[in-house]
């Protein structure tokens, strides 16, 4: 209980959580996708797509009538909405104040950010509080740790306590817990990484040779000219890749860590 009353309170401050809101640790923002379809009556999901396709499957194995729209104006009137910010693969950013206006036309409003931890400006976390207005948030992504398995829910009070129903007692693992509390507190060593991660993205944008779909600090997105071929070229580097069923050309990739790694990019990648 100390470990998860500690966790959360770390989570509170290192996302600038209002008092008006609530934050439930679980084991990775996988785990509150799974649950949140649950939160509303079924009806209409709208999905704002191309993302990270575990929201539509997880809306639609609880019954929902699922559609993915690439318009954000098309969320507006459904039952309950999803939008990743900033957006994984393609990294389209939304502003908090489009997001809430948009809160207001759905019973349910989901917002995942996992991938906000570079851009602390797009969070919609400082603004929670009503109800059905729900933001994930993931450890691993940003700190390097997505074994651990923690992430974390933020909402309107009675909206996190039925997923705390929902997910059951000892959802999240001591280790990962006490191990979340402590990154999250060392604000030191979590501001450090951003201005390097920022540099590191302009420097792969400047190795590859192929058009930026876009991206975060984190990963980036490029326009192949066939993304399995360029997939299987990496592979055989042992540098491991993204590819995507809907598109042909789409690839992802992660930041190389040390020198030794970004030499063996340079050398796997195809000349300009």
């Amino acid at each position: 209980a100390a470990d998860f009353a500690a966790a959360e309170a770390a989570a509170r401050t290192a996302y600038a959580a209002p008092a008006a809101a609530a934050c439930l640790p679980l084991a990775g923002a996988q785990a509150a996708i799974q649950l949140l379809p649950r939160l509303a009556p079924t009806g209409r999901a709208a999905i704002l797509s191309p993302t990270y396709n575990e929201h539509a499957a997880a809306f639609r194995a609880a019954g929902w009538q699922v559609e993915e729209p690439g318009d954000p104006a098309a969320l507006a009137g459904a039952d309950a909405a999803v939008v990743v910010n900033p957006n994984n693969p393609d990294g389209r950013r939304h502003r908090p104040g489009d997001l809430l206006a948009l809160a207001a036309t759905t019973r349910l409003l989901v917002v995942d950010e996992s991938f906000a931890d570079p851009t602390p400006e797009l969070s919609l976390v400082p603004h929670l509080g009503r109800p059905g207005l729900v933001v994930l948030r993931s450890l691993g992504k940003f700190t390097g740790l997505a074994g651990l398995r923690l992430g974390f829910a933020l909402g309107a009070p009675a909206d996190i306590a039925r997923l705390a129903d929902l997910a059951g007692p000892w959802a999240v693992s001591g280790p990962a817990l006490a191990l979340g509390a402590a990154a999250l507190a060392d604000t030191a060593w979590t501001e450090a990484p951003r201005p390097r991660l920022a540099a590191d993205a302009r420097r792969l944008d400047a190795l590859t040779p192929w058009p930026l779909v876009g991206g975060t600090s984190l990963f980036r997105t490029y326009a192949t000219p066939d993304a399995a071929a360029a997939q299987a070229r990496l592979a055989r580097a042992r540098i491991w890749t993204r590819v995507f069923p809907w598109s042909p050309t789409w690839l992802r990739l992660g930041l190389p860590g040390d020198e030794p790694e970004w030499t063996r990019l340079a050398a796997a990648l195809p000349t300009r």
